[in-house]
């Protein structure tokens, strides 16, 4: 039985995604992609135009920017959207380990396959940013700095990647990604000036 072509491109990008989350994209090969994807060589040439354009397949095939896209954050109050935005990106860290790593990665090398990474970074944290500011706007948070506001709800959002390097910190204790978007949540209204209800 042959396989189909939508068969053979995902075995291929979940493939490489897997290599370049372990061992970085200097440090993986075409044919180690095809040999973990059981395809021919040439088909990363024929459907992606070689090793660069994997790379961005990934990012196209597995972030979420679509379902993002369809969220009208304008019409969303700024609590509303927030919680919506920061929920999904934990949730997105926690359940795609691997993309979450290679973003790591080129973000720490500033490599040149930086853009593509920022191409849909820069769409979902610029919709942060917006809503920080309507809803200083409006009178619902309180910062000073946009910028300062933003970084740190950035590291709220996203420091429980760096959970695993500290499990003997948090002893037994075993979260999940609902409860750490839940408390992440709280953590960063409450420091925007939210008071709960």
């Amino acid at each position: 039985m042959t396989q189909t072509e939508p068969d053979i491109k995902m075995r291929i990008l979940l493939a490489a995604k897997k290599l370049f989350a372990q061992h970085g994209y200097s440090g993986t090969s075409c044919r180690q992609i095809c040999e973990a994807a059981g395809a021919n060589i040439a088909l990363i040439s024929y459907h992606f135009g070689g090793k660069e354009g994997v790379y961005q397949a990934v990012f196209e095939q597995f972030f979420p920017i679509m379902e993002l896209k369809s969220v009208n954050f304008a019409d969303l109050d700024p609590i509303e959207g927030i919680r919506l935005l920061v929920s999904r990106i934990i949730r997105l860290t926690y359940q795609d380990g691997e993309l979450s790593f290679m973003i790591q990665q080129e973000m720490l090398l500033r490599s040149p396959r930086r853009q593509i990474v920022m191409n849909v970074l820069v769409e979902v944290w610029g919709q942060v940013r917006s809503l920080l500011l309507r809803g200083k706007e409006d009178g619902i948070f309180f910062f000073g700095s946009a910028t300062n506001a933003l970084v740190m709800v950035m590291s709220a959002a996203l420091s429980h990647k760096y959970m695993v390097n500290f499990e003997d910190v948090f002893a037994d204790e075993k979260i999940g990604a609902d409860n750490i978007a839940a408390e992440a949540v709280r953590f960063i209204l409450s420091g925007l000036g939210v008071k709960e209800p």
